[in-house]
């Protein structure tokens, strides 16, 4: 399991990485096998189901907006022919009256976050009993948003307590993580996500990566209408998997999924569902949209 002496050596070799690496290198992975329609299958047996997660921040508006909303999500994800994972993470306000709605149906109900204590004086917090008594099965840990945000500054300490806290409590973690502009300018995207991977997921164990969702979020990307290219994507994707399976094993990355999160449309979907190492997206606005979710979810 990552520790701190794994955070310094994970540090270490994606340091000598970019020594030798040019932007170009980050930027442009080479080419890659392009998935074929419904092809998840593992060599070692098993499979990574496709798993598509809206994200809807500080919306919708009111509870009527968001029932409307969920009822449409649950008529997508039944007409979806994949075993796939179809997933609504809303405000804690919409949680329980969301949860009646995609009760018995193909959609999973997830929290935007999670407070690291069970229960006392900490205003405005959210414990993960309260999230796990009204349906919650997964939790957003990390998100871009809340790393560097206005609403939070949480520390990779902070995550970790939350991915923890959720991992306890017998819920699934997607935990976060993403390189800012700047750090992308630099060719520091894999390094980011080193780091972020390595103390967001210390102490936990391989056994426990069974519960774990990775979303790769290039923080230029959220919100602006940018999208990182299939290529860039699928690097980054790669990267995450290759550093999974040096700290667990090839076994236990091969296994993981990992969701791409940066502007996903219906127009970008399909070239980023085709890559080998995107398995999913945690989308943002259009999320909000109930016929561009609707397509997200029944890419082709």
């Amino acid at each position: 399991m990552p520790s701190t002496s794994s955070l310094a050596a994970s540090a270490a070799i994606v340091a000598s990485a970019l020594l030798s690496a040019s932007p170009a290198d980050a930027a442009m992975p080479g080419s890659f096998a392009l998935r074929s329609e419904g092809s998840m299958r593992l060599k070692g047996g098993g499979e990574r189901k496709y798993f598509m997660a809206g994200n809807w921040k500080l919306n919708p508006g009111t509870l009527d907006e968001a029932k409307t909303l969920a009822s449409a999500v649950v008529k997508s994800a039944a007409a979806n022919k994949r075993d796939s994972i179809t997933c609504v993470c809303c405000p804690y306000p919409f949680l329980a009256p969301v949860a009646e709605i995609v009760k018995g149906s193909k959609v999973s109900l997830g929290a935007e976050d999670v407070f690291t204590e069970d229960k006392g004086a900490f205003t405005g917090g959210v414990a993960v009993g309260m999230l796990k008594s009204v349906g919650v099965e997964y939790v957003l840990c990390g998100h871009s948003e809340r790393r560097s945000g206005a609403i939070a500054t949480e520390s990779d300490d902070l995550i970790n307590k939350k991915v923890r806290k959720v991992l306890d409590a017998g819920l699934k973690p997607i935990l976060c993580v993403g390189e800012t502009k700047d750090e992308y300018t630099a060719n520091l995207n894999k390094a980011v996500c080193a780091i972020q991977l390595t103390k967001g997921l210390a102490g936990v164990t391989k056994e426990e990566m069974a519960q774990i969702t990775i979303a790769y979020e290039p923080v230029w990307a959220i919100g602006t209408g940018l999208t990182a290219t299939p290529e860039i994507a699928q690097g980054v994707h790669a990267y995450i998997r290759e550093w999974l399976a040096g700290m667990f094993d090839k076994e236990t990355a091969d296994k993981v999924c990992i969701q791409y999160g940066g502007s996903v449309t219906p127009e970008s979907v399909d070239a980023l569902m085709a890559c080998p190492d995107i398995d999913g997206a945690l989308v943002g606005g259009a999320a909000l949209i109930a016929d561009k979710f609707d397509k997200i979810v029944n890419f082709k």
